[in-house]
């Protein structure tokens, strides 16, 4: 059965989310190996050559993907939208309406938003974020929000009122509310 680039794009729609589908196969020597998912097979002989989903063309070099229970050349495995190699950018891939996709693209077309609790600024589904609590920051914007300062790793801040604070500053906050009360 052939299995050329434009009948792939003529498919339903695949839903697979998250899919680790991607198998580098060697056709050098007969060992399966064990815990990633790698598989190895035994060497090519002319009625062994696989044909690549992406070009249609035999695979005649040493390794080859497997993804979606196709066979495919290194080059022809690319993300729909940014052209990056698949096989290059790690083990997921995303398919959706057709396309395959790497994380990043997936997560720009297809992943959720959210607003930033410092900025209230869209956060797009594929940028990191700091979380306290159920806020969700940007990275740039988790900061005090009082002072400003930057927060390292290992640092103390604290969320009173919706709002990410520095020790010093909550410790300021306690004093002249406690002065308040008295």
């Amino acid at each position: 059965m052939k299995h050329g680039y434009q009948e792939m794009k003529g498919r339903a729609p695949l839903e697979v989310k998250g899919q680790t589908a991607l198998e580098m196969l060697s056709t050098a020597d007969n060992v399966t190996a064990g815990g990633g998912g790698v598989e190895r097979v035994g060497g090519v002989t002319t009625g062994d050559m696989k044909e690549c989903a992406g070009c249609g063309k035999r695979i005649t070099e040493r390794f080859l993907l497997k993804a979606l229970d196709l066979f495919w050349h290194e080059d022809c495995l690319k993300c729909g939208c940014c052209d990056c190699r698949l096989g290059e950018v790690g083990s997921t891939l995303y398919t959706k309406a057709n396309l395959i996709l790497c994380k990043r693209d997936y997560l720009r077309l297809f992943g959720t938003t959210g607003y930033c609790a410092a900025c209230n600024k869209v956060i797009p589904a594929f940028e990191m974020v700091m979380r306290a609590k159920s806020n969700v920051y940007h990275l740039e914007c988790f900061a005090c929000q009082q002072c400003n300062h930057r927060f390292c790793v290992g640092d103390r801040f604290y969320l009173c009122d919706n709002k990410i604070l520095c020790e010093y500053d909550y410790e300021e906050r306690l004093v002249f509310a406690n002065m308040a009360y008295n």
